[in-house]
């Protein structure tokens, strides 16, 4: 039986995987500027952090959504433990990440410390989760995979 399969793809490419490096990083970054203005107060790593955060969620809409595609496209994939741990995890993080973006544009001091260090650290935990539970989804169950041809 072939493994699962993404259907939100483009030239047999899963568009979801190709999607999810750009928000995670952004993410994970906002959280290392956010540390950076906490230790120097420096104003320049604050204004980093929302436009991390900014850009972040925007290409995390349409992860979300080739995700979404995946999720509600394949019945196989609906089934998998790891799936729903990640989906569940991921919206979490979207929410939270968010909320930051709304505490992030007052001004420095209080988008920052603490609320916003806070907010941007659970969201960096959260992302470990979900993105072992993707990796499990690819490496271990074969989502998106395409099986190889013999010959």
């Amino acid at each position: 039986m072939p493994n699962p399969r993404s259907t939100a793809r483009i030239g047999g490419h899963p568009l979801h995987p190709m999607l999810v490096p750009i928000p995670i990083a952004c993410f994970v970054l906002t959280f290392v500027s956010d540390l950076a203005y906490w230790k120097t107060a420096n104003m320049q790593w604050a204004n980093m952090s929302a436009w991390l955060l900014t850009i972040g969620l925007v290409v995390a809409i349409f992860a979300v959504l080739a995700g979404l595609i995946d999720f509600l496209g394949e019945r196989r994939i609906r089934s998998l433990r790891a799936v729903w741990i990640h989906a569940v995890g991921n919206a979490i993080a979207l929410v939270l990440a968010i909320l930051n973006a709304f505490v992030h544009s007052r001004d420095a001091y209080t988008s920052v410390v603490p609320t916003g260090l806070i907010l941007s650290g659970l969201v960096v935990l959260i992302l470990l989760v979900t993105g072992w539970n993707g990796w499990s989804m690819v490496y271990r169950h074969g989502v998106g995979v395409r099986p190889e041809d013999r010959a």
